[in-house]
């Protein structure tokens, strides 16, 4: 199909976030572009025990600084499983190159957070994206 819809690579986000705003806005935007949410928590503790559970999860968008610790630690529990991995914040890890596929800064567009999105999905691909978000650094070249 010359002109069709590329199939997503990612389509099943848990999105990890204390701030309910974002976290709200966050679930809302990516549900209406047809991802699938498979859970929005608050809390470290929350995070891990749904990435502990088996849960196929594509992508982990997670901020550093939770109500009850580190997302630093959610980031690891997601890399021992081998899931992806975006820090949404306002300041980047230090460890964030070995844990995390990218780092986008708040605050951003949502349309940076969808592009950043499909960035990712393209080094999936193999494929270098042609153009990032100046709100996104992503680490990964090849996946």
């Amino acid at each position: 199909m010359l002109f069709g819809k590329k199939e997503r690579r990612i389509t099943r986000i848990l999105v990890v976030e204390d701030e309910p705003l974002v976290a709200f806005d966050t679930e809302h935007f990516l549900g209406s572009e047809g991802f699938e949410i498979v859970g929005t928590f608050d809390t470290v503790a929350d995070a891990r025990a749904m990435i502990e559970s088996g849960e196929d999860i594509h992508l982990v968008l997670v901020d550093v600084n939770l109500s009850d610790g580190s997302g630093v630690s959610v980031a690891q529990a997601a890399a021992d499983r081998d899931i992806r991995v975006v820090f949404v914040t306002g300041n980047c890890p230090g460890e964030a190159r070995a844990l995390a596929v990218g780092c986008l800064a708040k605050p951003y567009a949502q349309r940076d957070l969808l592009s950043a999105i499909h960035a990712l999905e393209t080094v999936m691909d193999g494929k270098t994206p042609k153009r990032l978000p100046s709100s996104f650094s992503l680490f990964a070249t090849v996946a």
